[in-house]
């Protein structure tokens, strides 16, 4: 048996959370800067939530507004300066996987030297970062439990991800009304990210027992919530929605115990290049790693398709879901192989994974010649 597991954040779930915990962002300091988008925080009344509840129990904010889908690091750098400037004790971010990653990088820098992004994304930064306190709005990234964060390199518009200790927040809110407002498109995106994170995690030689049932926990959780968006127009009704984000928390903390396989990798490219949301991006190769998994993870995959109710509903759900209108030239999908070389995401895909395997699998989905 592998028992292993590890997870230090301090969750606090449901409804009206964040009010009813006032005492604990007081216990973190006198004064926090807020990092948001440009909508979410506000739409979602989870921006309105924190801002009464810190003046209430007298700690001052500064909002910092300003973070962007695939937060670039010169944003994260910004954003440790403000905090710094205004005195913070604490960083607050509310949003999606793109704002609580850069949260995350920022906390970190803000104890720092605020323009030391390099040595952040190597996870060589000296001091520990300022407490982190993630609000989450959508139901997708899992970022809220997770010591990874994501941010977008100014220099090349390339994705990088930092795995570290000092990443993880000190205390996630977790409140499934603030994902109500998320409109449709970024539901359906967010909620393949979260499947992928649990299904690439279910393969990963990392995934002992104590994550195995976190990933069952999920997987049957996500796909029923995948099913009904991929069944109905519209948006999902208060319980789906819980029932989205709880499940998309699992996935987080799989995510956290394993990493991710090809999928995430790959998907990357989807992001930066053709402007596909990440989780959707993610998703396009899904099928192609749930295929691997029955070849050479058999055992494991009957199991997977049994949570989730047959083989057969996951390859429909993901058929009608997965949307993508990508081509590329046999050049310009040699340009990435650079990119593939010695990543641990190919080691943790069942039977192995390599950078040729990877310019195929180009070759067949984006029709290149």
């Amino acid at each position: 048996m592998d028992f292993t597991f590890h997870m230090p954040v301090r969750v606090i779930s449901g409804k009206g959370c964040v009010r009813q915990n006032g005492q604990l962002l007081r216990s973190l300091g006198k004064s926090c800067l807020i990092m948001t988008g440009k909508n979410s925080a506000r739409q979602s009344g989870a921006l309105e939530d924190i801002m009464q509840t810190l003046e209430n129990v007298g700690v001052e904010f500064t909002i910092y507004p300003k973070i962007t889908a695939n937060p670039l690091l010169s944003s994260c750098c910004e954003a440790a300066e403000a905090a710094r400037l205004c005195g913070a004790d604490f960083i607050i971010g509310i949003g999606g996987g793109s704002v609580m990653d850069a949260a995350k990088a920022s906390a970190w820098l803000a104890s720092n030297d605020t323009a030391a992004g390099e040595q952040l994304m190597q996870g060589r930064l000296r001091y520990a970062p300022l407490p982190l306190v993630l609000v989450g709005t959508t139901a997708g990234t899992g970022s809220e439990v997770s010591a990874v964060a994501v941010i977008t390199m100014d220099k090349d518009g390339r994705k990088r991800s930092v795995t570290h200790q000092n990443c993880y927040a000190h205390i996630a809110f977790a409140d499934p009304d603030y994902t109500h407002s998320t409109p449709r498109e970024t539901t359906i995106s967010t909620a393949l990210d979260a499947f992928c994170h649990a299904a690439e995690g279910w393969f990963c030689p990392q995934c002992g027992d104590i994550i195995t049932a976190m990933g069952e926990k999920a997987l049957s959780m996500l796909i029923d919530g995948l099913e009904w968006l991929a069944e109905n127009d519209g948006l999902p009704d208060a319980d789906m929605r819980e029932q989205l984000y709880y499940g998309s928390l699992w996935a987080g903390m799989v995510l956290n115990a394993t990493g991710t396989a090809f999928p995430h990798p790959l998907g990357y490219i989807l992001t930066e290049d053709y402007n596909i949301a990440h989780g959707m991006a993610c998703a396009v190769f899904l099928p192609a790693f749930l295929e691997r998994a029955e070849t050479y993870a058999a055992k494991r995959a009957e199991r997977f398709y049994k949570l989730c109710g047959g083989s057969q509903r996951v390859k429909n759900v993901l058929a009608k879901l997965i949307s993508y209108d990508v081509s590329m030239t046999k050049e310009r999908v040699k340009s990435y192989e650079p990119r593939w070389n010695k990543l641990k995401n190919f080691d943790r895909t069942p039977g192995g994974f390599t950078k040729q395997d990877a310019v195929s699998l180009f070759y067949t989905l984006f029709k290149a010649c």
